[in-house]
């Protein structure tokens, strides 16, 4: 009768262990931190910024550059997971604006969003949690943890409320690295 006992609770401590390791694997997707995901798509070039906007004759500035501005930049650091590359905010020739992430290095995650941000980058622990309790707009899921990247920016978004771009981990609630925008 006892050895029925044990071999029951055996068998149901087993049950629930796997039950939890499998929820856990689902949960976490830890095997994402060995798996890298490049990406390498065109970056616009930009032919000046927005301060320094070709001039006419007449030495003005001409209404529409001949080709993409660069309006801000930024360099990314690290937060919960090493990252390191470069943002930038560019402004196409038809008025459309684009968020390039170049030379992206960072780790791998299960829900990882870039953001534009209303806060300032923080460096340190600190500044892990720092994106999350400000105003932000999603621009969607990362689409690689490494190489070049473009990220439409939608015409309603005011850029001058963000300060910053933070790639977020969504699912628990963390900067992977952010990077102070350049005005």
């Amino acid at each position: 009768m006892q050895a029925r006992n044990r071999k029951r609770r055996w068998l149901i401590t087993a049950a629930v262990g796997g039950v939890v390791l499998v929820l856990g694997l689902v949960l976490f997707k830890p095997w994402l931190l060995f798996v890298d995901v490049r990406v390498d798509e065109q970056l616009p070039t930009a032919v000046a910024s927005a301060s320094r906007a070709p001039a006419t004759a007449t030495g003005k500035p001409s209404a529409a550059p001949a080709g993409p501005v660069q309006l801000t930049e930024g360099t990314l650091i690290s937060h919960e997971h090493a990252t390191a590359g470069t943002v930038r905010i560019i402004e196409q020739p038809g008025g459309k604006r684009v968020l390039t992430l170049e030379n992206l290095d960072t780790s791998n995650g299960p829900d990882v969003h870039v953001w534009l941000s209303a806060a300032d980058v923080v460096e340190g622990t600190a500044g892990w949690f720092t994106a999350g309790s400000a105003e932000h707009f999603d621009l969607g899921m990362i689409k690689g943890n490494q190489g070049n990247q473009v990220y439409a920016i939608p015409d309603g978004v005011d850029l001058a409320g963000y300060k910053s771009v933070d790639l977020w981990c969504v699912q628990f609630s963390v900067s992977f690295g952010a990077a102070q925008l350049a005005r």
